[in-house]
């Protein structure tokens, strides 16, 4: 005998969100991309469940980071050879790709395990305004309407 009330394909069904990130905190953007990657906004939310929505990340270039952050904040990883400890910082690494920093953010916040990948294949972060996904747009946050 089946659990399943009304029709769950409506439930689970995608939606995609545009989120403009000009002038917004950084880690508190984050947190709020990383709930609607994982579906948490949703009442079917099951954490083994891949459930979440796509993300599109508009102007990431100026996104803003508090404090002293962008001159003391280290990004670091390892090239797995002795020695090979690499640091970048915020300004820096944002210099070299601006959509990297806010896709680091928002890697830390998920939670660490097989959906996670699957999770960040569903943001899309671009530096500028323009993106190739205004046909399928159904909820914008912070966005100007022209």
């Amino acid at each position: 005998m089946s659990q399943v009330i009304g029709n769950t394909a409506l439930a689970y069904a995608r939606v995609w969100h545009v989120v403009d990130a000009r002038q917004r905190v950084m880690g508190r953007l984050a947190t709020n991309i990383a709930t609607t990657l994982m579906g948490k906004h949703k009442p079917i939310y099951d954490p083994a469940a891949d459930c979440g929505d796509y993300v599109v990340v508009i102007n990431a270039q100026d996104v803003l980071v508090s404090g002293k952050k962008a001159e003391q904040k280290l990004y670091r990883h390892h090239t797995h050879h002795p020695g090979g400890l690499k640091e970048i910082n915020f300004n820096d690494l944002q210099a070299k790709d601006a959509t990297e920093p806010l896709r680091k953010a928002v890697s830390g916040m998920l939670p660490k395990n097989r959906l996670r990948q699957v999770r960040l294949d569903r943001l899309k972060i671009f530096a500028g305004a323009e993106h190739p996904y205004d046909a399928n747009i159904i909820k914008q946050y912070g966005v100007k309407q022209e």
